[in-house]
């Protein structure tokens, strides 16, 4: 058998008991918060106000708010109501986007092997080096809305047959049904 070493408890002191408490409940916030950051090969996702219903998939358009941002903090990108397919940039952003959901907003910090790897990224008019070789990235998204590629297909389709039974020309534009006829 087994000898069992036993320590007093000592009692509770004045005051120890809320310490307790308020132990507890930073631990269980400070928990919480991280909950709210998913990790996917480096790429950190954090919930700044979550969305809701599903999320886009690789196959889908969004619409989106955001800014991007350099380790200094220096912004390199920024645009408003930007549409753009989930498969069309860089993977951290595209796996990203893929943990989003509608009306949410979030923070996407890219390590540099899924964003643009050793390549530098210049502006093309002044050649200026915008993003350094083996940059980690920082973007703030919002995701207003997304759709899936059969769902805009669809719609391309649509306008597609309206403008043909208007006549094939956008309204108030010259076409050859609405010339003098001799």
């Amino acid at each position: 058998m087994s000898e069992i070493t036993r320590v007093p408890l000592q009692p509770v002191g004045k005051g120890s008991l809320t310490r307790i408490w308020i132990g507890v409940i930073l631990a269980l916030l400070i928990g919480a918060t991280t909950a709210w950051a998913v990790r996917y090969q480096g790429l950190v996702v954090e919930t700044v106000k979550a969305g809701s219903g599903p999320s886009p998939t690789l196959g889908d358009v969004v619409l989106v708010n955001y800014s991007g941002h350099l380790s200094s903090g220096k912004e390199f990108d920024k645009g408003s109501q930007v549409a753009m397919p989930v498969e069309g940039v860089i993977p951290g952003f595209s796996k990203g986007l893929q943990k989003m959901q509608r009306g949410g907003k979030y923070k996407l910090l890219i390590p540099a092997g899924l964003a643009y790897g050793a390549a530098e990224q210049k502006n093309p008019s002044t050649g200026e080096v915008v993003i350094p070789a083996n940059s980690d990235l920082t973007f703030d998204v919002e995701l207003l809305d997304f759709k899936s590629a059969a769902e805009i297909e669809q719609r391309r389709q649509m306008l597609e047959q309206m403008q043909k039974q208007m006549g094939g020309a956008p309204k108030g534009a010259a076409g050859p049904e609405s010339l003098p006829q001799p």
